[in-house]
C-alpha cells in the first residue's frame, strides 16, 4: 500500500513565483517543468476544488471538484511566465474536454490558474495565438481560471516520473501522450 503522507509546498524564495497548471495526469506534467532553467520546485496536488486537503481517492471520485495540477515556483529573472505556458501547451492537448489521452473524467481537465490580472492577459494572449497558430483544427477548450487553493497530493506521487520510471515511461507511452506530442510538435519543428 502506498504512503499516504503529503508533501509540502516548500517556502518560496524572495523574487520567486509561483504558477499553478492542471493537464490531466498530473505525473506527466512534472518532467518538462523540471527540465526547463528557472524553475526551483514543481509539486504536483489537487487545485480548483471545493474540500481542503483532498485525498487522491476523493479527487479521483470527481465528488470533490478537483483537478490534477502541478505547482511551479520559478524564477522571474530566469524563465518568463509567457515560457512556462509554452511549456504547459506543448505537455497537454489542448483541444480535449473530456480529459486528457486516455484519462477521461472532470479530474482530468486542463486548465491555467491564474493568480492576477497580468497573468490573465498573458495566459488569455497565449491561447489565443496557438488557436491562430492553426496547429490544433479543434477550438482550444482549456480554462483560463482564477487561482484556487493548491493542496500537495501524497508523497508517493511526487517525481513519480523519476522513482518509477519504468511504470511511467509505459504510462506516458500507453495513454497516448507521448505519441501525441511528439507528432505534433515534431510537425512544427
Amino acid at each position: 500500500m502506498p504512503d499516504e503522507s503529503y508533501a509540502s509546498i516548500p517556502e518560496l524564495p524572495p523574487l520567486a513565483r509561483q504558477a499553478t497548471f492542471a493537464g490531466g495526469c498530473f505525473w506527466c506534467m512534472q518532467p518538462p517543468f523540471d527540465a526547463c532553467p528557472g524553475v526551483i520546485h514543481t509539486l504536483v496536488g489537487y487545485c480548483g476544488g471545493s474540500v481542503e486537503r483532498p485525498s487522491y481517492q476523493a479527487v479521483c471520485s470527481g465528488s470533490t471538484g478537483h483537478l490534477e495540477s502541478i505547482l511551479v515556483q520559478y524564477s522571474p529573472q530566469e524563465v518568463s511566465y509567457t515560457e512556462l505556458l509554452d511549456i504547459f501547451w506543448r505537455s497537454i492537448d489542448p483541444t480535449q474536454a473530456d480529459g486528457q489521452f486516455a484519462d477521461r473524467g472532470s479530474h482530468y481537465h486542463s486548465a491555467i490558474f491564474v493568480g492576477n490580472e497580468e497573468e490573465r492577459a498573458i495566459a488569455e494572449a497565449s491561447r489565443d495565438s496557438l488557436q491562430a497558430s492553426g496547429i490544433f483544427r479543434d477550438p482550444i477548450t482549456t480554462r483560463i481560471v482564477d487561482a484556487a487553493p493548491f493542496y500537495p497530493a501524497e508523497t508517493y506521487h511526487q517525481n513519480y516520473y523519476r522513482n518509477n520510471s519504468l511504470h511511467y515511461n509505459a504510462y506516458k507511452e500507453g495513454s497516448g501522450r507521448g505519441p501525441f506530442l511528439r507528432r505534433v510538435w515534431e510537425e512544427q519543428a
